[in-house]
């Protein structure tokens, strides 16, 4: 209206009726906004239409255009396409789905099993492909072969494929509440197994080394195919539920000292320790001897009596904290320090290398080699077996960890009719508001492994697991649920109660009693509150 009478003024034009007219601008808001493209991370570039460009580069990764390691989502929320090809990132294969069919068919899989096809020929031909967590944020997947419907988008190879080595490992853990099968994938690296097959060869600062390693009576696929059998870090342990003299409350349990004797939970710690003859501005040197004694920090003549002639430990020697190792004299601090009177080799002080405070062991290896410059090097490794004591720290394969209470004679421990004695007594509290019901399904499946001579199988999403479990049960004599008659060890009176028991694989964690129980009589004190 102004436009048309330029001079006009307000009041003109707001008398002046205008016809009005509502015009509805159908456009999609990307033809005015372009959508933003990031790869890794950085702005790279904008397109038109987000949700073509996006299938097409899909397609071109299935036909082997681009690598199939690129990675590619569209987020409409925010109108922007990622785009990842960087290292690193956890990725998984599905089974690609058109028109709510899979693209893998039986065809496919026999040639598979007769060796025709090959893992990598599935993802060249474009059937299976891996996506990373971006992607997979915007693709629907189906868990079984008849959930499929239109819509899917990706089948998964199989339920269990979408758990890792540590979640893969739990058995029934589809039976478990989730924060329990977290801690057990926490836990599960800080079981002590074989940690590597070249320990011997190995001067690793500390490493713990299981005995008696056992694969687990019942595992699941995902140890198949991770081959944790070949390195397990566990063992079966008979474990009955019930309350015993109190001494398992909250979390402890009662271990049974006979098994102890036979190995159960048996450990050795290595540490090693290591020293080097360092050279000095001014020509001077550390000497590898026994030092002598009018030098400056001279210990006692008790601390160095396993020190040979080059004032190195000799192997197999019983060594504790404070004794020497490494007999090691260093040149003096300052050069000023020595005057006319004294001679050089009496200002030398004592730098040598001791066993640390509350450790003890054997000495299991002395290595002498050289450094890089060459100087002498000294490693020497000490060997410390460990029994399980009071306070050492137990877990099975649920979550369910716990610290031992106490450790009791066998023949006070209650046996099953059968004399069966129980490896471990755990409190039947640990499991109603924990909800780890995969452990009840593992001792039950354990127990009937035992009995029918053969390993069970305890992959996740396996409905027809109990069903077999209860059949093996029954066959063998027992009653279905698991519960037996126990007789008290004490009194051989039977204990008036149903009582759980079963086959469960413990792991012993590296939390032990001896690394951290610290005693003194006085040391270094905060200067405020006068505590330690």
């Amino acid at each position: 209206n102004k436009i048309d009478k330029p001079n006009a003024r307000p009041e003109e034009v707001i008398d002046e009726e205008v016809p009005y007219e509502e015009v509805v601008v159908e456009a999609p808001v990307s033809q005015f906004i372009k959508t933003k493209i990031y790869i890794n991370g950085e702005l790279f570039g904008t397109c038109d239409n987000p949700k073509e460009f996006t299938q097409q580069m899909r397609e071109k990764r299935r036909n082997g255009q681009i690598s199939h390691e690129m990675n590619i989502t569209y987020y409409e929320d925010n109108n922007e396409i990622y785009i990842f090809n960087d290292p690193g990132r956890a990725r998984r294969p599905l089974i690609i789905v058109k028109e709510g069919q899979p693209l893998l068919t039986e065809d496919h899989l026999n040639k598979v099993a007769n060796g025709k096809l090959k893992w990598d020929d599935l993802i060249e031909k474009g059937l299976i492909e891996y996506l990373d967590a971006e992607e997979e944020e915007n693709s629907y997947i189906a868990m079984r072969l008849n959930d499929l419907s239109v819509d899917h988008t990706h089948l998964e190879i199989d339920p269990a494929t979408m758990l890792g080595i540590c979640a893969g490992i739990i058995p029934f853990s589809d039976h478990n509440s989730s924060p329990r099968n977290t801690m057990e994938a926490g836990m599960t690296k800080q079981a002590l197994g074989l940690y590597v097959s070249n320990y011997a060869f190995r001067t690793d600062t500390r490493a713990h080394l299981l005995h008696h390693p056992q694969t687990p009576i019942v595992k699941t696929r995902i140890i198949d195919s991770t081959n944790y059998d070949l390195r397990p870090s566990g063992q079966n342990f008979v474990v009955a539920l019930m309350s015993y003299e109190g001494y398992n409350m909250e979390d402890a349990m009662v271990i049974n000292k006979g098994s102890l004797e036979r190995g159960l939970g048996r450990s050795s710690f290595f540490r090693s320790y290591d020293t080097s003859e360092k050279r000095y501005p001014g020509g001077q040197e550390d000497n590898f001897e026994v030092p002598d004694k009018n030098i400056k920090g001279y210990r006692s003549e008790e601390a160095y009596r396993h020190l040979d002639e080059f004032g190195v430990v000799n192997p197999e020697s019983y060594v504790e904290s404070g004794d020497v190792l490494i007999g090691k004299t260093s040149p003096p601090r300052f050069l000023g320090e020595f005057d006319e009177l004294a001679s050089a080799a009496e200002k030398r002080r004592e730098t040598s290398v001791t066993v640390r405070h509350g450790e003890k062991g054997i000495v299991d290896a002395v290595l002498l080699t050289e450094t890089v410059e060459g100087s002498k090097l000294t490693k020497i490794r000490v060997r410390d077996t460990r029994q399980p004591e009071f306070g050492d720290k137990f877990a099975s394969r649920h979550g369910q960890k716990g610290v031992v209470g106490l450790i009791l004679s066998q023949d006070d421990i209650p046996f099953t009719e059968d004399g069966v004695v129980p490896d471990i007594i755990v409190n039947p509290h640990a499991i109603p508001s924990r909800m780890s019901v995969g452990q009840v399904l593992e001792m039950v499946a354990g127990k009937a492994g035992c009995m029918e001579g053969h390993r069970m199988d305890g992959t996740p999403f396996n409905d027809a697991a109990e069903y077999e479990i209860k059949r093996a049960l029954k066959e063998n004599g027992f009653e279905s649920a698991g519960c037996e008659s126990l007789y008290n060890g004490v009194t051989g009176e039977r204990i008036e109660a149903e009582i759980f028991v079963g086959v469960a694989y413990y792991q012993k964690l590296h939390h032990m009693t001896t690394d951290k129980v610290y005693a003194r009589s006085t040391g270094p004190v905060q200067v405020l509150t006068r505590q330690p």
